[in-house]
């Protein structure tokens, strides 16, 4: 468990320090702050969306320690001393993935907020599995709701980012 303090107000604060992305963080939470609010709120990571605050859209995915998650729904006390990947973690420096580079060419997204969401749930399955069948991708994006397409190029862009890899 992380060590506390407790400030002024009588609140007890921890200090925990996850990788995001390939760096160390280390900063001083509540107890109850969500693994959203600390990517957005606190490393200003905001590619990582807050949709529904339920874990029913998924637009909030990241990965932790290599697996989907949804982080409106995981405590970042409990992320202390682990790994975590968001969107902007995806792409190797300048370079898109190849998950990102066959949205764009299939345009598999309109509006762009469920994209961060779909493309990390996409990743961390190439990442298990990089010869999905099409029933496999949409099984992994299954926790994944957009309102504007109709999954048919989502599912595209993964399946030729799989044969791509």
């Amino acid at each position: 468990m992380s060590s506390f303090v407790v400030d002024k107000d009588g609140i007890k604060r921890y200090a925990v320090t996850v990788n995001v992305n390939g760096s160390d963080y280390t900063k001083v939470i509540k107890a109850n702050t969500l693994l959203v609010n600390l990517l957005r709120d606190d490393l200003d990571l905001t590619g990582t969306k807050r949709g529904c605050e339920l874990g029913d859209c998924g637009c909030c995915t990241v990965m932790l320690d290599g697996n989907p998650v949804n982080a409106c729904l995981v405590l970042a006390i409990d992320c202390d001393g682990r790994e975590i990947t968001t969107i902007e973690g995806i792409q190797d420096g300048e370079d898109l993935d190849i998950v990102q580079e066959k949205f764009i060419e299939h345009a598999g997204f309109q509006c762009g907020f469920c994209t961060p969401g779909m493309i990390v749930s996409s990743r961390a399955l190439l990442n298990e599995n990089p010869s999905p069948t099409e029933y496999e991708v949409r099984e992994a994006i299954a926790g994944n709701l957009c309102r504007c397409t109709g999954y048919v190029n989502i599912v595209a862009a993964v399946l030729d980012a799989a044969e791509n890899l």
